[in-house]
């Protein structure tokens, strides 16, 4: 057999196994997609935390405990091999930058909430060869979970630390799975996503309808009349790591 021939076969299965492999996943682009079709360019999401709101109930966790819930988020005891979503962390460490001499010590003396940041300038969708992570136009970072190879690069590009790796099975951590969310599968990164499957229904996110003191504000930066935007004219925030560049949208109220 020539070399030309054996040439044009490899070609010819590599374009077969394209082909195929194009349904299945195609679907799940197109589902992801879809999710988009409410995002305008005039909006940008953001969400507002106020720190002091925040710490009224000690030891609260019903935000992070129905964003788990609401996204099979699983319940991995080992701390090497945790997954989170929205999760504590000290002051000093969500905000090492801050010297923060004139911040309150109830603030600083407690853990602050974080998750992902949905920033205007993502590191990690920039580094991720497959393009599993990307931005929406209303700014929100999203993932296709089912383009991700594991390479772990956009958790070393991310300076937050707002993203796991599932080193095993996440399912068997899974209390009570909730079907109208989809399961992830050992290999893969995962994130908060602000909620995208309630915002396309006109809902809340989770953590924020969760918030029995309202501490959590979510919406449209971009609106001057938005409550985001008031609240950011009425209080003076903090954002994490600004000076990175990465442009994070959620904000720290003080």
């Amino acid at each position: 057999m020539g070399e030309d021939r054996r040439s044009f076969l490899k070609l010819a299965g590599l374009a077969a196994l394209c082909v195929a492999g194009k349904g299945p996943l195609s679907r799940f682009d197109s589902a992801a997609e879809a999710s988009t079709g409410e995002a305008s360019k005039g909006i940008r999401r953001a969400m507002v935390v106020d720190l002091a709101k925040c710490l009224e109930e000690k030891d609260c966790k019903l935000c992070t405990e129905a964003c788990h819930r609401a996204h099979n988020v699983p319940n991995v005891a080992d701390p090497k091999h945790e997954v989170k979503w929205i999760w504590q962390e000290p002051f000093r460490d969500a905000f090492p930058d801050e010297g923060a001499p004139h911040v309150a010590e109830a603030l600083t003396s407690r853990p602050a909430l974080v998750f992902c940041n949905h920033c205007d300038n993502p590191p990690c969708a920039r580094v991720c060869p497959t393009e599993a992570t990307w931005k929406r136009p209303d700014g929100i970072v999203m993932m296709y979970w089912h383009r991700c190879i594991g390479c772990r690069y956009c958790m070393a590009a991310c300076p937050y630390g707002s993203r796991s790796f599932n080193w095993e099975d996440p399912r068997p951590y899974v209390k009570q799975v909730n079907r109208d969310f989809p399961t992830r599968t050992k290999g893969v990164v995962e994130k908060c996503t602000f909620c995208d499957e309630r915002l396309a229904r006109g809902e809340a996110p989770a953590c924020v309808a969760a918030c029995k003191e309202k501490a959590m504000t979510f919406g449209n930066l971009n609106d001057p009349d938005s409550e985001v935007r008031r609240l950011l004219r009425s209080r003076f925030a903090l954002r994490r790591k600004p000076a990175l560049g990465t442009q994070p949208e959620v904000y720290y109220l003080v």
